[in-house]
């Protein structure tokens, strides 16, 4: 190399070439000096600020110039480009660069620079995404019904690190999103749920759990230890830091009691499980816990040991309810229920529901059409009253809808007087 050309590499202050400085980034990954290292090598290869986030959306790395750069750089404003970091066809997280001068970054450097870090990503979160996979795949068998005996659930907790032999108890954290917000919003829920209850309990573990018939995200946290209130802290916490984190979800949690042993963690699951399905269906909040279910407990057992002789009870009383409710966009699910917490009294529900007695006594002659009990005997009450309770214990949403009844007048006219 000619001394021009040298100098123009190096430049007027005697500094690295682009190449010395990729080959510092090479080193630092070489040597294990951690992602750190590995961000400020790129930042002096790019004369750029940088910052690595991973794929939930948590910065691993930051090499700014100052705090007020470092602010405009995880903000992703004031000129920050924002670079997808892959390993073949994976998604590990992104890179963001801030020019600190006029120049913007070299592209063939960034380039470089991008496929470096993205490896640097993989293999420091290699290790985490491995427990991760373990802690899902123990939470769901548990959840599922697959893992029940005491000694293999107490060596799969083992497993994912986590001391159960003294007892734990589950939250479980369900939310559906109000409008588009991306993809990664389950991912980044989860990192919070992490957060917040390792804040609160170290060896706590959670993990999203797909669930059939489920549109929702659930994630379960699972708290080791039996003091009485450690799962309702927990989920007290998990409510006030999702909803202020992220308002464009709705969130309804549930948790059960502690259990005492490792063959009563099925249990566990399935009461954080009832107790997220009843304030969902219901409208009791959006926390619940067991305790508070009411008669609901008494489902329980069927819940956890026989759900397909639930699912034949809803089937024979008010699933055609629900049926023709979505069909015909009518309420009468609501309106037994209504019927049901007034005593049945037909006046009562009328006032409640803003709708004329004469309204209701068609929907209620309607509701003995589609499942032949009678609203107005003991015993057709009482088989409404299970089954509605069924429909709320399996999780199973009511399409509600206006009626449109003759002379309804989609259902809110005057109420008698």
């Amino acid at each position: 190399m000619s001394k021009s050309t040298e100098q123009a590499a190096q430049g007027d202050s005697g500094a690295k070439s682009s190449f010395e400085l990729l080959d510092d980034i090479s080193r630092a990954v070489e040597s294990g000096a951690g992602l750190t290292a590995v961000t400020r090598a790129a930042a002096s290869a790019l004369s750029c600020s940088v910052a690595v986030i991973d794929a939930r959306s948590a910065v691993l790395a930051v090499a700014a110039a100052s705090p007020e750069d470092e602010r405009w750089l995880l903000s992703g404003e004031g000129g920050t480009e924002t670079h997808e970091l892959r390993v073949a066809d994976k998604a590990v997280g992104t890179l963001r660069v801030r020019p600190r001068g006029d120049d913007g970054a070299d592209p063939v450097a960034l380039r470089m620079v991008i496929t470096l870090i993205a490896l640097e990503v993989e293999r420091t979160l290699a290790p985490e995404l491995a427990d991760q996979q373990v802690a899902t795949g123990f939470i769901g068998d548990v959840i599922a019904g697959r893992v029940k005996d005491a000694d293999t659930v107490a060596a799969r907790a083992a497993e994912v690190g986590v001391e159960i032999d003294s007892g734990c108890a589950f939250v479980l954290v369900r939310a559906t999103a109000r409008k588009p917000i991306g993809d990664d919003w389950r991912s980044r829920m989860l990192l919070v749920i992490e957060r917040v209850i390792r804040s609160l309990n170290p060896r706590a573990v959670s993990a999203l759990v797909e669930r059939s018939g489920s549109q929702a995200a659930e994630a379960y946290a699972l708290i080791p230890g039996t003091e009485p209130d450690s799962a309702s802290r927990a989920a007290g916490a998990l409510r006030e830091e999702l909803q202020a984190t992220f308002a464009e979800l709705n969130f309804t949690i549930g948790h059960g009691r502690p259990a005492a042993a490792p063959g009563e963690i099925y249990r566990a699951g399935q009461e954080a499980l009832l107790a997220a399905n009843v304030a969902e269906a219901s409208g009791s909040g959006n926390l619940m816990s067991f305790e508070d279910t009411g008669a609901y407990r008494l489902l329980l057992p069927a819940m956890c040991d026989d759900p397909d002789e639930l699912r034949r009870f809803y089937a024979e009383t008010v699933e055609p309810l629900a049926k023709y409710d979505e069909q015909y966009e009518t309420d009468l699910l609501h309106t037994v229920d209504t019927f049901l917490a007034a005593d049945g009294n037909v006046a009562g529900t009328a006032q409640r529901l803003f709708t004329h007695r004469h309204t209701i006594r068609y929907r209620l002659e309607r509701v003995k059409d589609l499942t032949g009990l009678d609203c107005s005997s003991t015993d057709g009450r009482e088989k409404l009253s299970l089954g509605l309770k069924s429909m709320r214990v399996l999780g199973i949403a009511n399409p509600g809808g206006p009626a449109h009844e003759p002379g309804a007048e989609g259902g809110r006219v005057p109420a008698a007087n």
